[in-house]
């Protein structure tokens, strides 16, 4: 197991794997109410078998070289995740996304993980195209595609959640920009 450093705080990135299915329930349940405003997860993570089958498809799409699941834990306590839901390695594309439990806002953990797990897609896996796709009212997640990458449009009504439609704002950001912004900074 390894972990990323996020920087001074002590935050840390890590695989997020099947073993620690009841880590990871016990999180969703902290922040089942906060992390369900705009993520369909809690409806999905319920008990301890769902959050193992969670995990495990992760690991599937992990070892398929498909996609990746790392969680972020703060003073040793897992308070949130970024995966690349989807990786396509021949087309050069993939999804990103996020969530965190409300102890863990405010503190740049999403925007600190989600450059090194795109900086990692393209720098060692050869991803030209990342996405971010974000529900339109929500405002953190947008915020941390702003850092760096460009509004590609929305997709009106496309998004349905717990009986209601909602728009999906897309963001990306192509390799060369991505190296263009590390290098500016």
């Amino acid at each position: 197991m390894y972990a990323i450093s996020l920087g001074d705080d002590g935050a840390e990135l890590r695989p997020l794997e099947p073993w620690r299915a009841e880590e990871f329930l016990a999180h969703i349940d902290r922040g089942r109410e906060f992390i369900g405003q705009h993520n369909a997860l809690p409806d999905v993570v319920t008990d301890l078998e769902s959050s193992r089958a969670f995990l495990q498809a992760y690991a599937e799409k992990a070892a398929a070289d498909v996609g990746r699941l790392h969680g972020i834990w703060t003073g040793g306590k897992l308070v949130g995740a970024v995966p690349l839901r989807t990786m396509d390695i021949e087309q050069g594309t993939a999804e990103a996304g996020c969530w965190l439990e409300p102890s863990a806002v405010g503190r740049g953990l999403v925007t600190r993980a989600a450059r090194v797990i795109i900086d990692r897609a393209v720098e060692e896996r050869g991803i030209h195209r990342v996405e971010w796709w974000v529900s339109a009212t929500n405002e953190a997640g947008i915020a941390v595609a702003r850092l760096g990458m460009t509004r590609d449009g929305v997709l009106r009504a496309s998004y349905l959640y717990r009986g209601e439609r909602h728009d999906e704002e897309i963001w990306s950001v192509l390799a060369p920009e991505w190296r263009a912004g590390k290098q500016a900074s």
